[in-house]
């Protein structure tokens, strides 16, 4: 995840800009719209009211450490957290708090718990979002930046992390 623009077919991956952030977030609401994936809770079948103030917390840092990229024209985005970098996870705290209707967030709670039993603890490379605008969903954006990324990790010899409860992005993400 350096500075340099990296060519996939014809698409460009580059950092994102961090004064980009807005527009970012924005294709990461719209990538997860319909889904349960940004919180696996029983019965949420849509984009929770807290997720736009989750994706800061969760993969901001990724924008000033410039380890998120994109495509050239901001369609698809991968905040990267470098092995040294992690959620914030007293904001994420803080938010669910303010947030999440009290009833669901035992059920959150359990989610968080639960990924965090999976999540490695050796030095990785970790992906927490990762979205295409469904405008051009389809077209390969999403593996285009996974290979980008992940050419990186193993020239680094690190390996990455990334959770997932989308069945077709579990079987995508095998290949790599």
């Amino acid at each position: 995840m350096d500075s340099e623009g990296a060519a996939v077919g014809s698409t460009v991956v580059i950092p994102a800009e961090p004064q980009h952030a807005e527009r970012i977030f924005a294709v990461l609401t719209l990538a997860f719209a319909g889904s349960a994936q940004p919180v696996a809770v029983p019965g949420i079948r849509s984009v929770p009211p807290a997720f736009p103030g989750v994706r800061p917390h969760a993969g901001g840092a990724a924008l000033p450490r410039r380890t998120a990229l994109v495509s050239q024209d901001y369609s698809a985005v991968a905040l990267w957290l470098a092995p040294e970098e992690g959620p914030d996870g007293q904001a994420m705290t803080k938010l669910i708090e303010e947030r999440v209707a009290p009833e669901k967030r035992a059920d959150i709670a359990a989610v968080i718990e639960e990924m965090g039993r999976y999540h490695p603890e050796e030095p990785h490379w970790y992906l927490p979002f990762i979205g295409v605008d469904p405008a051009h969903q389809g077209h390969g954006l999403g593996a285009m930046l996974l290979h980008a990324s992940l050419t990186r990790c193993e020239a680094a010899q690190l390996p990455a992390y990334l959770e997932s409860e989308a069945r077709m992005a579990r079987s995508r993400a095998r290949r790599w």
